[in-house]
């Protein structure tokens, strides 16, 4: 009986744009959880509903007293019980009626009760006893597209992995020095720089996207020689926000170019390989299947090809995605689907095909820190998480947290 639900609150809070979300917690007579949602900017349309017409005020008015009356007096352990509970609630295929950002609150609130009712954290409790492996953080550096102004570079993120780390200490401290130093290097070349950051914490240059990938390598590899941490480049190019449709070619432009599919290819291949890239997400509109395939069949074997955009955390696209080997890692959003079992059933799949799963943040964020856990438990080699602001280091001050709390544990494999 630790872990049945005796109470169901739901607030709305701030995220870090200035917009409201949802927060929600969980009481057994045992334990508690509280979670909330985040949001994106830069979103899949495939993903499911964020909040119902009405928005957040909707669900404290109408929708809070239902789930309440639902929920109260199952078992918190049951959470696949309780998230099937939640899409009946909701009564359609995409969350519309009460939000999928409502419902991935509540199943991670539920979840982290549960932990909470055995006392246990998160990361256990789903990942089990010998669970032992820290991802890689995977830090956003510079911004552009939908996430900076209008004179920043047409890429969306310009990324890092400490790949030569060899704990999660070290390679948060590396990221941080990585981001310190492009601070200087972007001044040296964008003389009206101010400081100004991106929603998630990069930095935005007035530069084009060749003057940011070079300074992007330039830091990893200065950085690199003062820390002795190996450092690497990686991208989310987010190109669905760049892709015109009637013109069928990614439109740069910053940099006043426009690319058809095979340009695209041959564009991306050659940073990858030109500045050595750990890491690029979704280099082409999310539903092109094709280019993905193309694109991960000439450099999968040396750098994570990875679809957030293309697959929004859902099993039946990945398994599309797994047919055509079309990529080789996920972006896993939970709350792209709306669930955490729906979440690590997708994860599943992937880890069961060698796909890796990838734990990511949103650009709109809050300071809960659900999502360190769940990369711990699901054995990712990454977690995308920024770098710096309080609701990144809210994620990855946790990791450290988590790593002192294990025994014997150690950076997760990275492949590539």
């Amino acid at each position: 009986m630790d872990s049945v639900i005796e109470d169901v609150r739901v607030r709305k809070i701030l995220d870090s744009r200035g917009n409201a979300t949802v927060e929600v917690d969980i009481l057994t007579w045992n334990g508690f959880g509280r979670a909330a949602a985040p949001s994106g900017a830069s979103t899949g349309s495939r993903e499911v509903v964020s909040f119902p017409e009405g928005g957040v005020d909707k669900i404290i008015s109408e929708v809070e007293d239902l789930i309440s009356s639902e929920l109260i007096g199952m078992d918190a352990e049951d959470i696949s019980d309780i998230d099937m509970v939640l899409k009946e609630i909701d009564g359609t295929d995409n969350y519309s009626s009460i939000g999928g950002n409502t419902t991935v609150a509540v199943s991670m609130a539920v979840a982290k009760a549960a932990a909470a009712s055995y006392n246990l954290p998160l990361y256990k409790y789903l990942g089990g006893n010998l669970v032992n492996e820290i991802p890689y953080p995977l830090g956003n550096m510079m911004n552009g597209g939908a996430h900076a102004g209008i004179h920043a570079p047409d890429i969306q993120e310009f990324l890092i992995v400490p790949s030569g780390a060899n704990n999660i200490t070290e390679a948060v401290f590396a990221n941080s020095q990585v981001h310190k130093k492009l601070k200087e290097l972007i001044q040296i070349k964008d003389s009206l720089f101010t400081g100004g950051k991106g929603d998630e914490g990069g930095w935005v240059p007035n530069v084009s996207n060749d003057v940011a990938l070079e300074i992007q390598a330039q830091a990893c590899e200065e950085v690199g020689d003062e820390t002795g941490v190996t450092i690497r480049p990686a991208l989310d190019m987010a190109a669905s926000e760049f892709w015109d449709n009637n013109q069928e070619k990614y439109v740069y432009s910053q940099d006043n170019v426009s690319r058809d599919t095979g340009d695209q290819i041959e564009f991306v291949k050659d940073i990858v390989e030109t500045y050595d890239m750990i890491y690029v997400e979704d280099p082409f509109d999310e539903s092109d299947f094709e280019g993905f395939k193309e694109l991960n069949s000439l450099i999968g074997d040396k750098c994570l090809v990875c679809g957030d955009d293309l697959f929004v955390t859902n099993k039946e696209i990945l398994a599309k995605g797994i047919e055509m080997n079309a990529a080789n890692a996920i972006i896993i959003k939970p709350n792209q689907i709306g669930s955490l079992s729906e979440t690590y059933a997708t994860v599943k799949l992937a880890k069961e095909n060698d796909v890796a799963p990838v734990v990511s943040h949103r650009s709109g964020e809050t300071t809960d820190e659900t999502i360190a856990h769940l990369a711990v438990a699901f054995g990712a080699p990454l977690i995308k998480t920024g770098a710096l602001g309080g609701e990144r280091i809210a994620k990855l001050n946790e990791l450290i947290r988590i790593e002192e709390e294990l025994s014997n544990p150690i950076m997760a494999k990275l492949d590539k």
